[in-house]
């Protein structure tokens, strides 16, 4: 099996396994120490690792969405992988790697993050949460340096707005791909892919390529 390019993927143990054995390639080793770095300066919270199959250091891209859920954990009662990963055992996940597909965005450009970076067992999400791990942005933005956009996925992250332009990045917004989105508002769901594609090639989401709009 593919893992890298299968949705849900860590279902399978092996699968993880393989992709913790790439945490010490180049590309990614820099974000590797990053995540050992939030973890002492924060124990009682669990920092899941980034993905080694997205393009890490040498991303453009920067997704940043709201929280960990509980499938990455891997302490929780069903153990998760310990990535933010579009390939995690969930439906936010899904429907993550399916929006990026449609929308044609080169994995190798993306990195993926949460405006609140550590998991604490629950799905809530704090103002206080949302103001410090906004503060640490820029810390983890200074270890990207080909960093040109940033796609802001959720309300949430949405609280980072200012901060992000103030670091001289292109702004996009999107709905959160969540279950709860797609049942309270399908449209603004339905919309994700188009306004990714619109981040990945720098324009409006209203001016993309035809081929673009209508993989929706």
């Amino acid at each position: 099996m593919d893992y890298i390019n299968t949705p849900r993927s860590f279902k399978y143990p092996e699968a993880i396994v393989g992709r913790r054995m790439m945490l010490d390639e180049p590309h990614i080793a820099p974000l590797t120490d990053y995540v050992e770095a939030l973890r002492t300066k924060n124990p009682t919270w669990e920092f899941q690792n980034f993905d080694p199959a997205d393009g890490g250091v040498d991303a453009d891209m920067l997704f940043l969405l709201e929280k960990p859920g509980p499938m990455t954990s891997s302490s929780g009662k069903r153990k998760g992988s310990g990535f933010i990963s579009r390939n995690n055992d969930d439906p936010t996940a899904e429907a993550l790697f399916s929006f990026m597909a449609k929308a044609n965005v080169d994995r190798r450009r993306t990195v993926l993050w949460n405006v609140v970076p550590g998991w604490n067992g629950t799905i809530r999400v704090s103002s206080t949460e949302c103001r410090e791990g906004g503060e640490e942005l820029s810390n983890l933005v200074a270890l990207l340096p080909r960093l040109k956009t940033a796609i802001l996925v959720g309300r949430k992250a949405g609280k980072a707005e200012k901060l992000m332009q103030s670091l001289d990045l292109r702004i996009f917004t999107s709905a959160h791909p969540s279950p709860k989105v797609r049942s309270t508002n399908r449209a603004m769901w339905d919309r994700i892919p188009e306004q990714w594609a619109a981040a990945a090639y720098g324009q409006s989401d209203t001016n993309l390529p035809v081929r673009l709009a209508a993989g929706r």
